[in-house]
């Protein structure tokens, strides 16, 4: 068994290391969402743990929230997102807090490249999901589908400073329930070969609520071209943000999946 494990991580290795030469690029930490697609042949996997503070006491750990890619053209990408969570949440004593575990609607869709940077024209893509009403555990169950999409867009600021910014909508999958606008704004900063860092501004606009507005920031590092971990943090910055802090940590790589060309 333990010579399995070591071939095993030997491959993994020697992939990770293989073929591309350019670094990993990924959607998390940052709540923005990179225009950039995985090359064709390529899998990709994001994996992250989260835990969330509201203001209203209430909790949720994801452990862990997962974004899986492939690259089928070099225009398109496929997307499989998964989130296994805790919510807890307040109750009136004696009962104590009510703890729910399970999976939340498992959410499917794809990216597709648009246009590549030109003078003041951002580098854009377009993504959009949907999640499954019954593709969860019962107590996080849907009525209805629940679509999301978003444009994702990047200008280079200088060689080592970007600016990426999102917008877009997305719907809960309840009944009657109004979409949700998505914003997001978020100069990251290249420190050197290996670290990466950001910092955001995102937020939520619906017809039935307040607007929510929120911050963030974060740091990565290149273990290689390939395998990426990072850790980030927030919180509410307006009275009306359900959102009282978070904080996070990840990891992500890729692996060619047959003959792979670069994107």
């Amino acid at each position: 068994m333990r010579k399995i494990l070591l071939v095993g991580c030997i491959l993994f290795y020697t992939a990770a290391q293989a073929q591309l030469t350019e670094k990993i690029e990924t959607d998390r930490p940052d709540q923005t969402e990179s225009p950039y697609l995985v090359p064709k042949r390529w899998f990709q996997s994001e994996t992250g743990f989260n835990i969330e503070n509201e203001k209203d006491g209430s909790k949720t750990f994801i452990h862990p929230t997962m974004l899986n890619k492939y690259g089928i053209s070099n225009r398109i990408e496929l997307r499989l997102i998964t989130e296994y969570v805790t919510e807890q949440s307040p109750l009136i004593i004696p009962f104590g807090n009510r703890t729910v575990t399970g999976l939340q609607p498992i959410q499917v869709g794809g990216k597709i490249a648009l246009w590549n940077e030109k003078g003041l024209i951002p580098k854009t893509s377009l993504i959009a999901h949907t999640s499954i009403p019954k593709a969860a555990y019962k107590e996080f169950r849907q009525p209805k589908w629940g679509p999301n999409f978003r444009f994702t867009m990047q200008n280079s600021l200088s060689d080592n400073i970007s600016l990426g910014y999102n917008i877009g909508m997305e719907w809960d999958g309840e009944e009657n329930g109004s979409p949700s606008y998505i914003y997001t704004l978020a100069p990251g900063f290249n420190l050197g070969e290996k670290w990466y860092a950001y910092i955001e501004l995102f937020g939520f606009l619906n017809a039935d609520n307040h607007p929510q507005h929120s911050a963030d920031g974060g740091i990565a590092y290149n273990f290689s071209n390939n395998v990426k971990a990072d850790i980030s943090g927030g919180f509410g910055i307006t009275k009306n943000t359900s959102l009282k802090n978070y904080i996070a940590v990840g990891f992500s790589f890729r692996l060619p999946v047959g003959k792979s060309e670069k994107q």
